[in-house]
């Protein structure tokens, strides 16, 4: 018998093995990934180009695209979610478009996105923060990176500053130190704008602020706000959206913020529309609160998808204020405090869904979460106001026994299922009878011809004010010789 050599036999089996090696690897390579659920990773999950422009500019910056897997991955599409309508413009492989299309990623390898942007900061019709998305698509399943740009030219306050628990911030008062907001360019505000400890934030009449989806304006303890709005030149705080179809949408942005602490805050002819909370003041310490003090005048506070008014163990003098459309309620006092409202409207016609809270309400406690109740005490007098709505109910009053609850309605046109019988309680006061405004569809709440709101208001109520330069005119600035119960005085023949 003849046997074959350990050489002859083994060298062409090795052969064979290295071409199916060989064959293996180049399937390996040249077969796309197909699953569904494979995703990209990339250098980042948003772009932001930081850049503050004055005048008409570009900005390139670049995106790193990882195939982290063990076969080549093909990109049916790399494009623009505002598509060829978009200041964007993305580079792939030398193809600058809006949107490219079969790009291919060799396994454990990555290709670059680069993403320019192009701003006119003068122009009118360029948002505030110029956002998109470039959207990928594999097999299927679809990832997005954010885009954000500054717009127009502005002032821009941008959050800093991640604290766990805490919104995104940028201190713009540092402690101890006084800042003017100018009136001369708006101000973008984006993620919350800080004034520090014992920080004063004074803002020049006819300035306009703008905030960004989810930002606000944050006056921390002991720190203090000057709102300097005249009558024909208001300080607005509303959204970044500046679309007319954005004009009167609720909840596109947060909340202006008062800690306690400061005695000097003052907000005179403001406008403050659109968000989620018009103005919250409240104390942090409840073993130990320190009330502040608000003067609210000549204020209009509307269409806030939450509240008008969250006070918390809090100070607030108001004249001249209208608060109106509210999500929830349109003023609600809660943990007690010291309230003086006088010629104050209060209408809630909310009409983006159900509203099953009443327009005003108050109480003196605050649960823990334990079931302890902390209990303050309540002081809070409504004169020449009206609190108004469709609710068959609009007032609430929830009364913790152990601490003073006290409040008085004089001559307030009230929508209440509540007996208002008691004159020490509710002197000359209305109840159940429409007020007539002009126009609630159109936010009008100048009273109409026949309101009964008319020349029924109380001299008292003018007389006895701390504050007699700013209540004997209305929101419109016309004489209160006469009064009329709410905000603005009828001028018409009556």
């Amino acid at each position: 018998m003849t046997f074959l050599s350990p050489r002859k036999s083994i060298k062409p089996f090795i052969i064979f093995i290295a071409i199916l090696l060989i064959y293996a690897s180049c399937r390996k390579e040249n077969s796309a990934d197909d699953d569904p659920s494979i995703k990209l990773s990339f250098s980042t999950d948003s772009i932001v180009f930081d850049t503050i422009f004055t005048t008409v500019g570009s900005v390139t910056k670049y995106l790193k695209v990882y195939n982290r897997h063990d076969k080549r991955i093909n990109i049916s599409s790399i494009r623009l979610g505002n598509g060829s309508s978009s200041l964007y413009r993305i580079n792939v492989d030398g193809q600058a478009s809006s949107q490219v299309n079969n790009v291919e990623i060799a396994a454990d390898d990555s290709i670059f996105v680069f993403v320019r942007v192009t701003i006119d900061p003068n122009s009118t019709l360029t948002p505030f923060v110029v956002s998109d998305q470039i959207f990928f698509e594999t097999n299927t399943n679809i990832q997005d990176i954010d885009l954000v740009s500054w717009g127009q030219n502005a002032y821009y306050h941008i959050a800093d500053t991640k604290v766990p628990g805490l919104p995104e911030y940028k201190i713009v008062v540092p402690t101890g130190s006084s800042t003017t907001w100018k009136n001369d360019k708006p101000h973008l505000v984006y993620g919350y704008a800080v004034v520090d400890s014992l920080g004063s934030l004074t803002i020049e009449e006819g300035t306009s602020v703008h905030f960004h989806n989810g930002s606000g304006l944050w006056i921390y303890r002991f720190g203090n706000i000057k709102v300097m709005g005249t009558r024909d030149n208001p300080v607005t705080f509303q959204g970044d959206r500046l679309e007319n179809s954005f004009k009167d949408i609720p909840g596109q942005w947060d909340r202006i913020w008062i800690n306690e602490g400061s005695t000097e805050n003052e907000i005179n002819h403001a406008i403050i529309r659109n968000g989620f909370i018009g103005l919250q003041t409240e104390t942090f310490n409840l073993q130990n609160p320190v009330e502040g003090h608000v003067l609210l005048t000549n204020t209009i506070i509307e269409n806030m998808t939450g509240v008008g008014i969250l006070s918390r163990f809090y100070a607030i003098t108001g004249i001249n204020n209208l608060v109106d459309n509210c999500g929830q309620y349109g003023v609600a006092l809660t943990w007690g405090g010291q309230y003086d409202f006088r010629q104050c409207t209060f209408a809630n016609y909310w009409d983006k869904s159900i509203r099953q809270t009443e327009n005003l309400a108050m109480n003196n406690y605050y649960e823990d979460n334990e079931g302890n109740l902390i209990v303050f005490e309540m002081n809070a007098f409504f004169g020449n106001c009206i609190n108004y709505g469709r609710l068959e109910e609009e007032m609430i009053f929830d009364e913790e026994t152990s601490a003073p609850f006290d409040y008085k309605f004089e001559n307030c046109l009230l929508k209440t299922t509540l007996n208002i019988s008691d004159v020490t309680v509710y002197p000359g006061s209305i109840k159940n009878q429409e007020p007539k405004f002009a126009d609630v569809l159109k936010f009008d709440y100048h009273l109409d011809t026949l309101s009964p709101a008319i020349s029924t208001g109380s001299l008292n109520v003018i007389n006895s004010s701390a504050y007699p330069g700013i209540i004997s005119t209305d929101l419109d600035g016309n004489s209160r010789t006469d009064p009329d119960i709410g905000a603005y005085q009828y001028t018409g023949d009556r």
